[in-house]
């Protein structure tokens, strides 16, 4: 480990355009954060000026903010994992891209292409489903539920993100394009703000994100882009909000018990698994999309 972290410091800091990244990418980020309780503390106030607030809401919040704390402790080891898989992978090609400004550029918006698939998975597939239901677990909406992870998210990102490694991208393009993706996201996860004309065609917005939250069926599987909508519209997975929906999972939750928060979709697999009757439904349950039922 000594090792890597020396080899870290000379491939990085060996080169002034990926010292800088680096260290814009995390500043970014811990910037986001100082945005993001200013706006979940306006968020609260609004909701009492307008007598929205309750104890439930506010506990939700509470909830909601209590996965980061599980999320932060698997993503230290994971990360970790996942920066010298990433090295190591990019050091052994022969297809290295050039790390040059306009790679920047690139890497974001590859970044934002990779990430609309994983996210289109993660509601498609059930296994993926366990982790990023979560994420949709709240029946509120606001920055609170931007940070609501799980576990085992950092798993499902440093996943699908290697295929930009595999293509030649540098990990630090990489890790500065998933940080971009992600801290794009904190300000869309609202009701306070309304639809914002010619933005809402090219980009992701709250609006377009309220939508992406709903359980209403027509609501469902849609949105999945990070930073920009195009993708959905590309793919054909774009839905226009046409009333606020009602946020949640189609089979709501009821609890804001962190433990069971995180946990919530895996008796039900589980359950499922242990019941299936022959191996192409238990393949079934596994691979194919939540609330999926063998045909008769």
């Amino acid at each position: 480990m000594e090792d890597f972290e020396q080899y870290y410091v000379d491939a990085v800091y060996g080169n002034p355009l990926l010292a800088y990244i680096e260290t814009l990418s995390f500043s970014v980020y811990d910037w986001t954060l100082v945005f993001a309780i200013a706006f979940l503390s306006l968020e609260i106030l609004n909701d009492v000026v307008t007598k929205r607030a309750s104890g439930s809401r506010f506990v939700e919040t509470l909830s909601s903010i209590a996965t980061q704390i599980p999320f932060y402790l698997s993503e230290v080891f994971i990360f970790a994992g996942f920066v010298m898989l990433y090295f190591y992978i990019y050091d052994n090609i022969t297809w290295q891209l050039p790390v040059t400004g306009w790679m920047c550029v690139v890497a974001v918006i590859a970044a934002d292409f990779v990430y609309y698939w994983e996210h289109r998975a993660a509601h498609r597939i059930r296994l993926l489903w366990l982790a990023h239901s979560v994420h949709h677990s709240s029946p509120i909406m606001n920055t609170a539920t931007a940070f609501r992870f799980s576990v085992f998210d950092p798993v499902l990102s440093g996943t699908f993100y290697l295929l930009l490694v595999l293509a030649g991208v540098h990990p630090v393009f990489v890790f500065a394009g998933e940080i971009m993706v992600q801290v794009y996201q904190f300000w869309i996860h609202n009701e306070m703000i309304g639809k914002l004309g010619p933005l809402e065609e090219v980009m992701n917005t709250p609006s377009h994100h309220r939508v992406h939250h709903g359980s209403d069926e027509k609501y469902l599987d849609k949105n999945y882009g990070g930073i920009f909508i195009i993708w959905d519209r590309m793919f054909g997975t774009f839905q226009r909000e046409e009333e606020i929906p009602n946020y949640g999972l189609t089979t709501p939750i009821n609890t804001v018990n962190p433990f069971k928060v995180q946990f919530y979709e895996f008796g039900g697999f589980f359950r499922d698994l242990f019941k299936a009757k022959s191996v192409g439904e238990w393949f079934g349950r596994i691979f194919k999309p939540p609330g999926w039922e063998p045909s008769k």
